[in-house]
């Protein structure tokens, strides 16, 4: 191949659209031929117009440093990532599988504990764990659902199997910029997507929209939804106005919203107070009413959590269901699809050691710089140890932290996480990705075609993250004929 083709070469991990050094996967050959008839400043004037583009729509995210809270643009990178249609079949039903035991084992949860008591977990798990909220025990939201919307981490390994790396239950982030990366590549290559049969998304404010309406209080009138929001000074600000636009709620702070003596939840507005039916919340549990959980929250809702018990507000994600986004309950997600469904996991998990056990804890501590280390309810990458890119003072300070707190700790191997071309300073290099679909579950269950392809810019790196330095791709799931 020539062009921007010239010098890229596989690496030992998986890569999504070629084969071998000049060969392309049967899904990315359109794609691939496309790209090669291309002139180099052809590429080039696509990236500015992508960047122009995200400057245009106003696309940031903000990261958090000592100097303050600093908006940046969307790194966004224009070779899209490609899946086959057929495999995202699978995958599509595993992950509607998944959401659903990870909801039933939720309910299980604040309700029998059927799951704990017929011993295939410890019930110290739960007890420990910091995102399990006793004011949620007996509660029974619409559904049964109390993870309505779930982000969930895959990654592909060396020998082509996709695996979960974790679910996201709490206040799952991304699908905006997923939508958004799709808007930005339609202007970038036009003609391309229309000789392409890709499966479209952009009906997921659609299916939110949907979902939200089915767990209101009543089924019958006007239906009033809001997203609430921490402020503009968090870092998913866009994503929180952008999701309010696309499904015609409104977007508000807590100070917007007071609950009454009748337990109802009132939004003011200058005509005056009006009802609220759903909140989707942005807002962790902590911060969600100062009357149950933080007394110091500014903002959350004082009385909240006495409306959504009193079952006059429908809250999504619903007050306790992060119990289930702990990366030590993870390890038993195989098992709660055996036990609730009465079925086999379509999906499987990535290989994991918990450090509560004395067993794994001695083979994670002897393994450290060959391991993934996680805390249980970090999110953005933060707190990891990748012990094959750590130095043996990182590698030491690891040992004493997780021997002080094991509860606290996961280990999983390093996978070779699978790569997908990426522009690099005018040509293409191996970089790794991982895919974040969005599910979604309320009367029906929904999942978006493919997701949020988050990708490690930094050469080498495995983290991707966009407060780590990391960028996005827009994600193909191709309709392939089928043989």
């Amino acid at each position: 191949m020539k062009s921007i083709w010239k010098n890229y070469k596989t690496e030992s991990a998986y890569d999504e659209l070629m084969f071998s050094e000049f060969q392309s996967r049967a899904v990315s050959h359109k794609l691939c031929q496309y790209l090669n008839s291309l002139k180099k400043e052809d590429i080039d004037k696509r990236k500015i117009a992508a960047e122009l583009a995200i400057m245009e729509m106003g696309i940031s995210f903000t990261v958090y440093s000592d100097e303050g809270n600093i908006d940046r643009a969307w790194p966004f990178d224009i070779i899209p990532r490609i899946i086959d249609g057929r495999e995202w079949r699978i995958i599509e039903k595993g992950l509607k599988q998944r959401l659903t035991a990870l909801n039933c084992f939720i309910s299980d949860v604040y309700g029998e504990q059927a799951f704990i008591n017929a011993g295939k977990m410890p019930g110290e798990i739960i007890n420990s764990s910091k995102n399990f909220r006793k004011e949620c025990i007996g509660i029974k939201p619409r559904h049964n659902v109390w993870a309505n919307i779930c982000g969930t981490d895959l990654v592909r390994d060396k020998d082509g199997i996709m695996y979960v790396l974790e679910d996201n239950l709490r206040v799952p982030s991304g699908v905006s910029y997923m939508m958004e990366n799709r808007v930005i590549t339609k202007r970038v290559f036009p003609e391309l997507l229309q000789d392409i049969d890709i499966l479209p998304i952009d009906d997921y404010p659609t299916h939110l929209h949907d979902m939200l309406l089915s767990i209101a209080p009543h089924q019958d009138g006007q239906v009033t939804c809001v997203v609430l929001t921490p402020g503009i000074y968090n870092s998913a600000y866009f994503e929180h106005a952008y999701l309010a636009q696309q499904i015609g709620a409104k977007l508000v702070e807590g100070s917007d919203l007071v609950v009454n003596d009748d337990d109802c939840v009132y939004m003011r507005t200058i005509q005056g107070l009006e009802k609220v039916d759903v909140i989707y919340r942005r807002i962790d549990d902590d911060f969600l009413d100062p009357e149950v959980f933080r007394k110091d929250s500014t903002l959350g809702v004082r009385g909240l959590m006495r409306a959504w018990k009193a079952g006059n507000v429908a809250l999504a994600n619903a007050p306790g269901a992060g119990v289930a986004d702990d990366k030590v309950v993870y390890a038993y997600v195989p098992e709660m699809i055996r036990f609730f469904l009465n079925e086999e996991p379509i999906l499987p998990n990535v290989p994991t050691y918990l450090c509560s056990n004395k067993e794994d804890l001695a083979y994670v501590l002897e393994h450290l710089a060959e391991l993934v280390v996680k805390p249980a309810n970090e999110s953005g990458g933060y707190g990891m140890l990748v012990g094959p890119h750590a130095t043996a003072k990182e590698v030491a300070h690891f040992r004493e932290i997780i021997q002080k707190d094991p509860r606290n700790y996961i280990a999983q191997p390093t996978l070779a996480i699978s790569t997908a071309p990426t522009l690099c300073k005018g040509k293409l290099e191996p970089r790794h990705i991982d895919l974040r679909p969005f599910i979604l579950q309320g009367e029906n269950t929904y999942v978006t075609a493919g997701g949020l392809t988050r990708v490690a810019l930094k050469k080498g790196s495995l983290i991707v993250n966009s407060s780590q330095g990391g960028g996005s791709k827009d994600t193909w799931v191709i309709n392939m004929e089928e043989d």
